[in-house]
Order: structure tokens, then C-alpha cells, then sequence
């Protein structure tokens, strides 16, 4: 057992939300106790704003990435949220990647859809490198795996 998921999506999913929108809210009644709402109501368009587009980065980046991604050699075990799923590398039709977005993203769209859905999403583990375009080795040894699996489960 291998863990080839990054253990900040907890931070990711759960903590840094209540900073976002907690921030948003402090700085909304600091606004509204000190009179500058009253005064200048326009004050209230940017943290209304930051808080949208928040939500809509968080729901599109993050809130969908799978809590934890172990490797078994032959499967995966998928944890997201109460749901474990167990992926055999031959049922995974396509291993994706979006390295240059933060988090890091991998995508594993499944020939028969199961528990969680058709896609699962996780970030990586990140490599120690100063180089911000270094390929991902979890991820490239996944896709060699994936297709070394389908081409033995098609013979």
C-alpha cells in the first residue's frame, strides 16, 4: 500500500474554506460595526465578489478531489468523504493530468462507472523539485500501469 494522493486536500477541502469565507466575514463586520457601510454601501461589492468567485474556484479545483488515493499494485483504494471505492487499474480508460493549476489535479475517468461517479479526481503527491514544469513521476507510472493492466485484461 502506497499513498500516491497529497495529504493537503484535508487542508484544502476543510480548513482553507473557513479562512476564505471567515476572512470574508470579518472584514464584511469590521465594515458594518465601524459605519462604512453606511456611508459608502459600494464597500460590500468586493468581499461579495471574492466570496462567488471563491465558491466557484473551491467547487471547480477543489471540493471535488478525492480525500485520500492509496495504490495496491492491481487497484486503487479511493477515499472521499464516508465513500471507499476499490479501482482495478483495468477498469481506468484515461489518466489525465493538470499539473500548472494548484492544486494539482490528476483525473481518472472509468470504463464502468462506480461509487464515485465515472471521474475521480485527486492532487498528487508533489515531487521535491524547483522546478515548477517537472513531470510528476506518481502520475507517469500510473499511466504506464493503466495500460499495461487494459492491454493484459484485452488479451
Amino acid at each position: 500500500m502506497n499513498r500516491i494522493s497529497s495529504k493537503a486536500a484535508f487542508f484544502l477541502k476543510r480548513i482553507f474554506p473557513i479562512f476564505w469565507f471567515g476572512f470574508l466575514a470579518v472584514f464584511v463586520a469590521i465594515g458594518v460595526f465601524s459605519g462604512i457601510v453606511r456611508t459608502d454601501p459600494i464597500f460590500l461589492i468586493m468581499p461579495f465578489a471574492m466570496a462567488i468567485f471563491g465558491f466557484f474556484l473551491m467547487r471547480m479545483l477543489v471540493w471535488d478531489l478525492a480525500d485520500e488515493v492509496t495504490d495496491h499494485g492491481s487497484y486503487l483504494r479511493v477515499r472521499r468523504g464516508s465513500v471507499d471505492e476499490r479501482v482495478d487499474l483495468a477498469n481506468i480508460m484515461n489518466v489525465s493530468s493538470s499539473l500548472l493549476v494548484n492544486p494539482p489535479r490528476v483525473t481518472l475517468r472509468l470504463i464502468t462507472p462506480g461509487k464515485l461517479g465515472k471521474e475521480i479526481v485527486f492532487s498528487p503527491i508533489r515531487p521535491f523539485t524547483l522546478n515548477p514544469f517537472a513531470k510528476y513521476p506518481v502520475v507517469d507510472d500510473l499511466i504506464e500501469r493503466v495500460f499495461r493492466a487494459r492491454s493484459g485484461a484485452a488479451h
